[in-house]
Order: C-alpha cells, then structure tokens, then sequence
C-alpha cells in the first residue's frame, strides 16, 4: 500500500504535469503518437506506443541527447485509435502515456504495419511483426552491456547514458549484431524481442542505436520510470521475469534464444525461466563482461544455478565466442 510520501510525490508530479501539459497546448503543440515496433500472432496484435505533446510537423524523437526524451510532456490517458487490417480499435494511454494494448486482428505473418491516431490527427504506421503459427524459435536479448556497452547499474553513468551522452557515442559489443543477424537467417520465421530495465522514454534512441549497428529489428519491452500510486521505483527484474512469462503464454509453441551477461540479474532471470519451463527454452547464451565493464557494473552475477541440463548454456566474451558454440549446438 502506498504510504503518505508516496502518494503526496504523486499529487506533486500531477501538479507540475497539469501545469506544463497546459502550457505546451497554449503554445501550440499538438498530441502525437510516436509507435514503437509491435509484435503479434494469430488473430491478434500487442500494439506499443507513446503519446506526447509536440510542434506539428517537427519530429522531435530524431534528436540525440537522451535527455530530450525525458523532457517531453506525456499526454496522459489518451485514447489511441488502432487500426490493424479491417479492425478499428479504441484504446487508452496510461498515466505516462504509453500505449500498450492487445487488440483483436487478422494479419499475416511477418511484417506489418498498424496504424495509430490520436485527437483525430493523421495516423502514423506502426511496425509488427505477426508470429507465424508454425514457427518455432524465437529470440530474447538483454540490451544494457549484452547489445551496448552501458554499465548502467551504477546511477551516475546510468544518468549520464541516459540524459547526456550522444547516442553516436554508445558502443555496441563486439560480434553480437552478426550473432543475432544469423539467428534470424537460420530461423527467418522467429520473433526478435529486446528486454530491457530502461525507461520507455528512451525507445527511439535504442531503435536508432541497434539499426545503426545493424541489429535485426524488433519489439522493445522496457518499462516505467519514477513514481507511481503504487511504487516508488520500478523492479527490473520482475519486469523482465513477467515478460518472458508473457511471451511464454503468447507464444506456447516457441522456444527461445535467451541472451544476457554475467553483470546483472539475467543469469538468475533466465536460469529461474528455464527451471519452470524448460519446453520454452532452445539455449542460454551469456556474455562475460570485461574485469573493467564488470566493475562499472558494480560486479559480476554470482548465481551458480543454471537451470535443467536439457536447456545448453553458454558464456563468452563477444559474439563470435557465443555463436562459435551456439553453432555447435544447431542454434545457428
């Protein structure tokens, strides 16, 4: 239950949002919809998004510094018109306005596009990718020190890396764009899905930053920053064992490349995820951070359980240590 400090932050944030949301609108900025890249099956579509006040025509979310992506105003509870194939739905933002919605449709697999509206104003397109029933393999990424190196743990470089540094600046870890590049080559039909503790705010960064490396494309699951009614802070690590159980549910008939590292809580995460459903889970491949990165990042995991000994479990240092031996195993 929330106490008396929680809920007085929440009335005092409430207040400062008022007060700017009715600013930016006097000022002419406009609700739009910035879509994130969605995924779906069959007869159905997880539409993500967010909705924010902007200048009509200026695409704010090209810009570079992180801090930029905090600074905008969310319009909160918004309804968010969803159009995928012949279906009209109407759904709700949440209090930071982002749009995460299951809505009913029929979509061919692959990739797709929905469309989002907000207020009436022009639709924007929405990527999905519509898992093919038939499919079989799927693959779930960590993103802080397993795609770039961020030794984000640590609260001041975790600020710095999100609010300052140029996005240009990130560096991406050797060899795991080819690894992921060759899973989904081997398994065209399978799902890309990168799980995060990062804040929604910084998804188009991330996008930018893994199709500038040559990432394959797919959904961000990241989740919420600062205080709620309900918490103060945000849990990365159930935040992350609630994804897998949902795509666990969504998808019963894929098993799933889990890829991490060793610096923070993803060895626990995915040996607990494999232990209760070992049926979902093709391999586990871990990427042993450097002695410096393990320092930034306040040390390395000291889980010792590494689930069933059906499930293989791997650890290098980059990517072409992981996919050597992700190679010998048939999951390349």
């Amino acid at each position: 239950m929330a106490g008396p400090a929680l809920r007085f932050t929440v009335r005092v944030g409430d207040a400062i949002h008022a007060i700017r949301a009715g600013w930016a609108r006097r000022v002419g900025r406009v609700p739009t919809v910035v879509p994130f890249v969605g995924y779906g099956g069959d007869g159905w579509v997880r539409v993500l998004g967010r909705v924010v006040l902007r200048k009509p025509g200026v695409d704010r979310f090209t810009s570079i510094r992180g801090w930029r992506s905090f600074t905008s105003v969310p319009v909160r509870d918004a309804e968010v018109v969803v159009r995928a194939g012949d279906r009209e739905t109407v759904v709700r933002a949440d209090r930071g306005g982002i749009v995460d919605a299951h809505v009913q449709a029929e979509l061919a697999p692959g990739w797709t596009t929905v469309t989002l509206s907000v207020e009436g104003r022009d639709a924007v397109d929405e990527a999905v990718f519509v898992v093919d029933e038939s499919a079989e393999f799927g693959l779930v990424s960590d993103v802080d020190d397993t795609v770039m190196v961020t030794a984000l743990p640590r609260p001041f470089l975790a600020a710095w890396n999100s609010f300052v540094l140029d996005e240009h600046a990130r560096a991406p870890v050797a060899g795991m764009a080819v690894l992921y590049e060759r899973f989904v080559r081997a398994h065209p039909d399978a799902p890309v899905v990168y799980l995060s503790t990062g804040a929604w705010n910084v998804v188009p960064t991330l996008t930018r930053f893994l199709s500038r490396h040559l990432y394959p494309r797919g959904a961000l699951l990241l989740t919420d920053w600062g205080p709620s009614p309900e918490h103060w802070f945000r849990n990365g690590p159930e935040h992350k064992r609630r994804a897998l159980e949902r795509l666990a549910t969504e998808f019963p008939r894929v098993r799933w490349l889990l890829v991490g590292d060793d610096g923070q809580h993803d060895e626990s995460i995915y040996g607990d995820f494999a232990r209760r459903h070992p049926e979902h889970v093709r391999a586990v491949a871990i990427r042993r951070l450097t002695p410096g990165e393990a320092v930034l990042a306040g040390g390395r995991s000291t889980s010792g359980s590494h689930g069933p000994e059906s499930v293989p479990w791997r650890a290098a240092p980059d990517g072409a240590g992981l996919a050597e031996q992700l190679t010998a195993d048939g999951v390349l």
